[in-house]
C-alpha cells in the first residue's frame, strides 16, 4: 500500500519498530525519491548510507577536536557528566588514589547529576522542535521551548532521560545527607534512583530502536549505531546499580556499596563512550546528502522486516 498525502508526495516505504516509524522512502511531486530517517533528520546529519567512503574515520579525526553545532555541545555536556560519575565511583572504590578528603563522592555525583540534566534537556528541545518530512516552501520554524510529537520514537526517547535525569538530580541530591533513616534513604534516595534508572533503559532502547529501524539489528558499520548502543550499555549498568543497592542488602554495607558503585562505574563508562561518539557524528551535522535511487534499494543498511505506509 502506498500513502499520498495533499501536496501530493508518496509514502512508498517505511520501517521501523511498531507502532513508531523511524524510516520512511517518500517519491515527491517532482518525480524525485527522498528518505527520512527519524534522528537523523531531528539532528540535521545526512543519512549513514549517503555517506561517502572514509567520511567515518575523517568524521572521528576531527570530531574531538573542532567545536561543532548544537549536538557536539550536547555530546561533550553529556560526556562531562559521565566522567564526574566515574570520578565519584573512583573515590568510592578506590578512595586512595585521590586522597583522603579531596573531593566527597556524594557532592561529586550531585555536581555530576547537572550535566546530564542539561544535556537531556537540549535533545529534548532538539527532538521537539524537528521539522516536519518532506519540507514544504521556506517557511520559518517556531521554536517552542518544550514541543510534543507524540508519533516519534525518538521525541519519547529525549522525554524519558530528561525525567530521569531530574530524578538522578533528586537522588543525588537527598544522598549529601548523611544523617538519614533507613526509610528515608530509600524513599529519598533509592526510589528516584531506581525510577530514574528504568527511565533511563527504556529511552537508551528506544534510542537504539529508532536507529536501528527496528526493536533489534546489528549495523557496526553505523556510527549512530555505536553512540546508541554504549548509551544503552551505559543505562542498563546504572539500573543494575540500582537494583543491587537493595537486593544485596543483607550483605555487608561495605560490600553493598562497593558491588553497587562498580555497575555505576561501568555505567558511566558506557555513557561516556556513548557521548564522545555524539561528537564526531556531529561532525556531519548540517551536510546534507542527495537520496539517489540506490538508497532505497540495495543500501548497506537497509532493513529486511520492512512495514507498509
Amino acid at each position: 500500500m502506498i500513502s499520498k498525502n495533499p501536496q501530493g508526495d508518496q509514502c512508498i516505504e517505511s520501517q521501523g519498530p511498531r507502532p513508531f516509524v523511524t524510516r520512511r522512502v517518500h517519491r515527491l511531486d517532482d518525480g524525485t525519491l527522498a528518505v527520512w530517517s527519524s534522528r537523523h533528520h531531528r539532528k540535521d546529519l545526512p543519512l549513514p548510507e549517503a555517506l561517502v567512503d572514509g567520511a567515518i574515520r575523517h568524521a572521528c579525526l576531527r570530531g574531538w577536536c573542532s567545536v561543532g553545532g548544537f549536538n557536539w555541545w550536547i555530546g561533550l555536556v553529556f560526556a562531562v557528566g559521565s566522567l564526574l560519575f566515574i570520578l565519584g565511583s573512583v573515590l568510592i572504590l578506590w578512595p586512595s588514589l585521590v586522597g583522603t578528603g579531596a573531593f566527597k563522592p556524594a557532592h561529586v555525583f550531585f555536581v555530576g547529576s547537572l550535566p546530564f540534566t542539561l544535556a537531556a534537556c537540549l535533545q529534548f528541545y532538539q527532538a521537539g522542535n524537528a521539522t516536519d518530512f518532506p519540507v514544504k516552501g521556506s517557511t520559518p520554524v517556531q521554536r517552542k521551548l518544550f514541543g510534543c510529537r507524540l508519533r516519534e520514537l525518538g521525541w519519547w526517547s529525549c522525554l524519558l532521560q530528561f525525567i530521569g535525569t531530574l530524578l538522578f538530580n533528586v537522588s543525588t541530591y537527598q544522598a549529601l545527607n548523611p544523617n538519614l533513616d533507613w526509610i528515608s534513604e530509600d524513599i529519598r534516595t533509592w526510589v528516584p534512583n531506581l525510577i530514574g534508572s528504568i527511565l533511563f533503559l527504556l529511552s537508551g532502547y528506544m534510542a537504539f530502536a529508532e536507529t536501528c529501524h527496528a526493536y533489534w539489528r546489528c549495523l557496526p558499520r553505523n556510527l549512530s549505531w555505536w553512540a546508541v548502543l554504549w548509551n544503552l550499555a551505559g543505562c542498563i549498568g546504572f539500573l543494575v546499580s540500582a537494583l543491587l543497592a537493595v537486593l544485596v542488602s543483607a550483605a555487608d554495607p561495605a560490600i553493598r556499596l562497593q558491588v553497587s558503585t562498580g555497575f555505576t562505574l561501568l555505567g558511566a563508562t558506557g555513557f561516556l563512550l556513548g557521548s564522545l561518539l555524539l561528537m564526531p557524528e556531529a561532525a556531519t551535522e548540517g551536510k546534507k546528502h542527495p537520496s539517489p535511487d540506490s538508497l532505497v534499494e540495495g543500501s548497506p543498511d537497509q532493513l529486511n522486516d520492512e512495514t507498509a505506509c
